[in-house]
């Protein structure tokens, strides 16, 4: 059966298609979500791990560009990542909301982490390092891959990067 459309039926669902367009972006337009909590951490981690070369470079005298891909210095990206997400959250959606709870509690937790068991796993993994190679050369482990040694952060290390997490969250927030 043919279906009859009237000119009112069709007013109609143009109405609606250019309703529907308007308020949906278009896809060349948003290829990717736009978030500012998650662009403010991806933010502030890159701006910490290009910190770390410099700081490198300033403090041992030696440029060290793999230390943009590391672990590990000054400041502690980890922290910068987590704190720039939980603020950002903060602010967007307020600090009543689950989901600012849900970021600050995974950013004591990764900060914990990074400034204890993190840090005391690289000054582990440094002592046995020195032990291996006192073997002698015989010895079945003589010959082994040393262990990395840069995993953690200091408390200060920590701090620095909370602050630069911080400072990006809000200068973020102020250019939207």
């Amino acid at each position: 059966m043919n279906e009859v459309i009237t000119m009112a039926d069709a007013a109609y669902r143009a109405t609606k298609a250019t309703e529907t367009a308007a308020a949906t972006p278009s896809a060349s337009a948003h290829v990717l979500p736009y978030s500012v909590p998650l662009l403010a951490a991806f933010l502030a981690f890159a701006i910490a791990q290009f910190l770390k070369v410099i700081t490198t470079w300033y403090k041992e005298k030696k440029w060290d560009p793999k230390k943009i891909v590391g672990s590990g210095g000054m400041p502690s990206s980890h922290s910068s990542t987590v704190v720039a997400l939980a603020v950002s959250i903060g602010l967007h959606d307020g600090v009543e909301s689950s989901s600012f709870a849900i970021a600050v509690v995974m950013a004591f937790v990764v900060m914990y982490d990074a400034s204890g068991v993190r840090l005391h796993a690289g000054r582990q993994a440094e002592l046995l390092n020195q032990i291996v190679c006192e073997f002698p050369p015989e010895h079945p482990l003589s010959t082994s891959r040393p262990l990395r040694d840069s995993l953690g952060h200091t408390p200060f290390q920590v701090i620095a990067g909370a602050m630069l997490g911080l400072i990006v969250a809000v200068i973020m927030k102020a250019s939207e």
